[in-house]
Formats: structure tokens, C-alpha cells, sequence
């Protein structure tokens, strides 16, 4: 039993379990250094970026000090963005499998507020939210946080950035001042060491090297000119046979335009911007989880908290501005040991970029033309699943296992064709086997799910 597995931590033998059956067997580096001191109640600071694992190294800690028999909020979470709440809240429920009746609330903007105030009516244990809309709620009186014993600022940096400081302090100042205060930031800027100052007690202080593991990721410049980003882009994807892959933009204009150009060459491509409504962002990210879209182009601020498995490349068409950002983008491919592709399209003119890169990762990037890109066309898959849109969600009481259930009884398709399922609070996503899909639709269209009919579409 060494210190880098779970049962080192003296954890209940019911959570061991629960958290081999997650594929949880060793720790990672932040959970290795922040959970011992964060189950003992003492207040973190730590710089991990998301894919460190950072999730399961509060929410482990934190699921320790839940009173299971008080339905009252006893932990609080804030996170910058509705996508990084959503994949937190899903966590924290795995992780708290092991116990019975653990209630955990999402509260975001752009979902109604009123199915969230009855969800507090009857009580939770644990609320994940971003602070606008728990500043809304307490405003309201819906919530009441002055039970809680643990807050957790997830992304702090990120918070910051989008200007709730101000939310984050009105908030704080509503819970107990004897809490556990856990706070992660993928930077360490000054003002998060003042946030530190200003809501921990002498918090042990961690830092994870930020770029994990760099010798697992192939890093690549391919210089070409700024007039033609678009054929560079064409012949690389062509070139390193990428069927999937983020690819990062430094605008929502270029975007536009990079997607534009993707599909036009038969890709399955969808751009993510700031200016997307909440549903269409969801749709977009889910299909990109789920492998029924190929091509995630984005914006560092849409992209935010976008946790996929197994990406096998991402593509910077522009250099970003700042080196760390860099690191953060190509944190996205190569993890859990697994080989993973950076591209990054640069001019000759940007060459200062290029050396605060290396600076910042400690190596040298190698460097090649973009006239030395194969110029044989793509070879272009379609992806092998499709996305299905159920018309009911969380808030009706949907479960993966029943649209597994309804997908597959009484002469309907194979468990092997049913993919990845996501569960929100209006819409459930299913991924199929592309050559299921039109089965999977018929089959659903006569198979009640839990006694009713519910409409499904292709997503």
C-alpha cells in the first residue's frame, strides 16, 4: 500500500470500491499532494489545470464531511462556467455512490430558475453553481449556505477573469468563517494569492507542473504565411491524418470562417464561441464528447472546462497571445499516458511567440514549413456515431440505464451499438452506431421510456 493509492488515505472500504469501479487506481500528482492535508480539514491552495484530477482530490475530501442525514447545504462549489459545474456535479455524484441519499444541486444561469428552486425546496447536501446564479438564489432566499463546511473556488483565475470578484465576496461573506476552504487555480496570479489571503486560514500551498507529462504529447510549429492559415490547415490535417481534433481560434470570426472552410471539405466540423445560447453550446459539446463530431473548433473562452478522453490532437490555427494559455490548450491531448499531437500554425513574424513557448514548457518545439505538408488530399472518415436527442431529461427523472433499456428491449439494437449517454436537465444525448441510427430512431419511436412516449431526433 503506497502513499499514491487511495487506500493510504484510510478511506471506508464502500468508497475504495466505488472508486476502483470509476478506474480510479492510482492518484494523481494533485490528489496525491492535496488530499491528505484537505481530509485532515486543513484549507488548500493549489494550481492544477483541468484533466489533473483535481475534482476527485476536493471531492473526495469534501464528501468526507457530509452529514448524510441533514438536508441542509453543507458543501458549496463555484465555477466559472455552466460546462465546468455540469461535469463537477456529475463527478461529485459517482463519487458519492457509495452513500446513500447524497443530493447534489447544479445552479447556473441560462437554465430556469424556478425547477432549481424546487430542487432546493426539498433539500441538498451539495450545491455546484457559478456565483451569478447563487448570488441570485440567495438574493431570493431560496438557498441558505450558512451550514456550509466546505467551499471550493474551482478555476479561481478563471472566476476572476470574468469579473465575478465582487459575486465571489457576497457570497463568502454568507458562510460560516470556521470553513474548509479548498481553492484551485490553473494560474497563479497576483490576485489569487490576495483571494487566498482574503478567504483561507494558512493554506498549504501546491503546485502541479501545469504541462503534464510533455514527452507524451508530439509538439509541432508549421510555419506558414498569414494568408494561408486555411490551406496550411487543410494540408495538415491531411498530412498527420487527424480524424479528430480541437482546434483552437483566437477570435469568433475566425471560427466562423475555419469551420466555414472544414465543412466545405467535407468534414464534420461545429465552431464553440462566447456568443452561443447555453442549449446549442451544450448540443455542440456533448456530440464532441460523444465522438459524433470530428472537428471542435473553439475560442480559449468557450473551450474553457472542455474535458474530452482520448483526444488525439489539438491545433492552434493562431498563436495564443499569452505562453501559459498555450500550455492549457495542448494539456487537452496526452493524457493518462497516451500519445498525444499539438499543431500550431505560425508566421515568421512570430518568433517572439515561439520563444516564450519554449521558455514556458522548458523545450524546443520543432519547427517545420508548411510547403513540406503532404499535398494528397484528405482520406476523410465520417464519425462512426451519431448523437440522438431524447425530449427529457434530469428533471424527468431520466436514468442512462433507461434509454440503454428502451434502446435495446424487445428487438431493438445491440448493446455494443449504444455509445456514450448524457443526461441534462431537459434533453437526454445518446450516442449510436452510425449504421443504427435510423433502427435506434424507429425502435424509440414505438418504446415507451418509463411509460412514456418521448421524442428523440437526430442531434
Amino acid at each position: 500500500m503506497t502513499a499514491s493509492t487511495f487506500a493510504s488515505l484510510g478511506l471506508p472500504q464502500e468508497q475504495l470500491d466505488n472508486l476502483q469501479q470509476m478506474g480510479y487506481e492510482q492518484m494523481t500528482e494533485i490528489q496525491q499532494q492535496a488530499l491528505p492535508a484537505a481530509l485532515e480539514g486543513k484549507d488548500v491552495l493549489a494550481q492544477a489545470r483541468t484533466g489533473s484530477g483535481k475534482t476527485a482530490a476536493f471531492g473526495i475530501a469534501l464528501l468526507s464531511r457530509i452529514n448524510p442525514r441533514f438536508f441542509g447545504a453543507q458543501t458549496l462549489i463555484m465555477c466559472p462556467t455552466r460546462e465546468l459545474a455540469t461535469q463537477v456535479a456529475t463527478e461529485i455524484r459517482k463519487l458519492a455512490r457509495f452513500q446513500q441519499n447524497i443530493k447534489v444541486v447544479t445552479l447556473c444561469g441560462g437554465m430556469p430558475i424556478g425547477p432549481q428552486i424546487g430542487s432546493l425546496e426539498h433539500g441538498a447536501h451539495i450545491v455546484v453553481g457559478t456565483p451569478g446564479r447563487i448570488k441570485d438564489h440567495l438574493r431570493k432566499q431560496t438557498l441558505n449556505i450558512s451550514q456550509i463546511n466546505t467551499l471550493v473556488l474551482d478555476e479561481a483565475d478563471r472566476m476572476l477573469d470574468m469579473g465575478f470578484a465582487a459575486d465571489i465576496d457576497s457570497i463568502v461573506q454568507e458562510t460560516p468563517h470556521n470553513r474548509q476552504t479548498l481553492l484551485f487555480s490553473a494560474t497563479y496570479p497576483e490576485n489569487i494569492e490576495a483571494l487566498s489571503r482574503q478567504y483561507q486560514n494558512n493554506p498549504v500551498s501546491i503546485r502541479v507542473e501545469s504541462l503534464h507529462t510533455a514527452h507524451t504529447i508530439q509538439q509541432q510549429f508549421i510555419e506558414c504565411d498569414r494568408d494561408d492559415r486555411l490551406g496550411a490547415l487543410e494540408r495538415a490535417l491531411a498530412h498527420f491524418g487527424i480524424q479528430q481534433a480541437v482546434i483552437f481560434c483566437n477570435t469568433k470570426q475566425t471560427t466562423h470562417e475555419v469551420c466555414t472552410h472544414l465543412r466545405d471539405l467535407g468534414y464534420s466540423a461545429l465552431g464553440l464561441h462566447g456568443d452561443l445560447e447555453q442549449k446549442d453550446r451544450d448540443r455542440v459539446l456533448v456530440r464532441f464528447r460523444q465522438g459524433s463530431l470530428a472537428i471542435l473548433v473553439a475560442t480559449d473562452v468557450a473551450a474553457r472546462g472542455l474535458d474530452v478522453d482520448d483526444l488525439p490532437a489539438v491545433i492552434n490555427y493562431e498563436l495564443p497571445r499569452d505562453a501559459e494559455v498555450y500550455v492549457h490548450r495542448i494539456g487537452r491531448t496526452g493524457r493518462a499516458g497516451k500519445e498525444g499531437l499539438a499543431l500550431s500554425l505560425t508566421t515568421n513574424k512570430e518568433g517572439y511567440k515561439r520563444d516564450a513557448i519554449a521558455e514556458q514548457i522548458g523545450q524546443k518545439v520543432n519547427s517545420m514549413n508548411a510547403d513540406d505538408l503532404s499535398t494528397v488530399p484528405a482520406d476523410i472518415e465520417r464519425p462512426e456515431w451519431i448523437t440522438l436527442a431524447l425530449a427529457a431529461g434530469r428533471r424527468h427523472k431520466m436514468r442512462p440505464g433507461d434509454v440503454l433499456g428502451a434502446l435495446t428491449k424487445n428487438g431493438g439494437i445491440t448493446g455494443a451499438e449504444v455509445g456514450k449517454i448524457d443526461v441534462l436537465e431537459q434533453v437526454t444525448y445518446v450516442a449510436v452506431k452510425r449504421n443504427a441510427c435510423n433502427a435506434a430512431l424507429q425502435h424509440l419511436e414505438n418504446t415507451p421510456i418509463k411509460g412514456k412516449n418521448v421524442r428523440s431526433r437526430k442531434a
